[in-house]
């Protein structure tokens, strides 16, 4: 996550394999609401959807509750595909504290995809 290109723009990239092992890039623009201390975020594109930041003792990772038409979910993203475990249980347990109690760790049978300079 980086910031954008306008105040109060938070740029997150990734590059994501797909179920046929291609990896795909994207980027998400999110946008700070105002106001002092709100970690309240829009993202670009999705008027339905809210996004809370939260804070985390994770290097090289963040975590997010996604908000839409009729869902929540709460994610964990990080730079490595294989994050410690400390910070998998920071995150189980503040999700858990929000009330969610079912976890899905995706599975890790190839390599992460790499991120180069010019991805978008």
């Amino acid at each position: 996550m980086a910031t954008g290109s306008a105040p109060r723009q938070l740029q997150l990239r990734a590059a994501i394999r797909t179920k046929n092992g291609v990896c795909v890039p994207r980027k998400w623009i999110y946008h700070l609401t105002e106001g002092k201390g709100n970690t309240d975020l829009r993202t670009e594109g999705r008027p339905d959807m809210r996004t809370d930041l939260f804070s985390s003792s994770c290097p090289g990772g963040i975590m997010l509750k996604e908000m839409g038409q009729g869902y929540q979910r709460f994610l964990l993203y990080n730079r490595s595909p294989h994050p410690p475990e400390k910070c998998v249980e920071e995150f189980q347990s503040l999700a858990s504290c929000l009330d969610f109690r079912a976890f899905l760790v995706t599975p890790r049978n190839q390599e992460a995809c790499q991120l180069s300079a010019s991805d978008p």
